[in-house]
């Protein structure tokens, strides 16, 4: 199902892993640093517990499935690699310039 948010409406943006690996973490980290000034809080959290107030979902691909059963109504962006990914890089200049996000 393809979803579109605008890069304006996202407040809240969760990182969510498997175990609390420090490569999610370091996302997280990363994330926070390019959004910072764009007003997005990002959080890092287990995908089995994603917060109600989230407004967007990152998640590694092997995670996706669960992440979607876990927060169905949430908008959920898979990636493959943690540092450097297209579909992260898509976020973050959505948000960033205030686009719309294909999810």
């Amino acid at each position: 199902m393809m979803a579109t948010i605008n890069g304006k409406d996202i407040r809240k943006l969760i990182v969510a892993c498997d175990a609390g690996m420090g490569s999610s973490v370091m996302l997280a980290s990363t994330l926070r640093k390019q959004l910072g000034k764009n007003g997005v809080t990002v959080e890092h959290s287990p995908v089995n517990s994603i917060p109600a107030d989230a407004d967007l979902v990152v998640c590694h691909s092997g995670l996706a499935a669960r992440a979607r059963s876990v927060a169905p109504d949430k908008p959920i962006v898979p990636f493959q690699i943690f540092l450097g990914d297209p579909a992260v890089t898509k976020v973050v200049k959505a948000i960033q310039q205030g686009t719309d996000l294909n999810v």
